[in-house]
C-alpha cells in the first residue's frame, strides 16, 4: 500500500471516530464531555455510540 493511501485511510478513520464530537461543535452542546467521553470511550463502540447521543441531546439555552 502506497504511504499516501494509508495517510488518507488514517485521516479519514480519525474523522470517522471523532464524528460525534463535530456535531457537538455545530450543534453547541456540551463539547467537553462529548469530547472527553469520545476520546477515551469510543473505540469501544459503546462508548461512540454514547458520544454520539450526548451530541444529538438537547441544545442549550443559555
Amino acid at each position: 500500500m502506497d504511504g499516501s493511501v494509508f495517510l488518507l485511510l488514517v485521516v479519514v478513520g480519525i474523522a470517522v471516530y471523532f464524528v460525534p464530537f463535530f456535531i457537538a461543535l455545530g450543534r453547541g452542546v456540551n463539547t467537553g464531555s462529548v469530547f472527553v467521553i469520545n476520546f477515551f470511550l469510543g473505540w469501544t463502540f459503546i462508548g461512540w455510540v454514547v458520544a454520539l447521543a450526548m451530541a444529538m441531546g438537547a441544545r442549550r439555552t443559555h
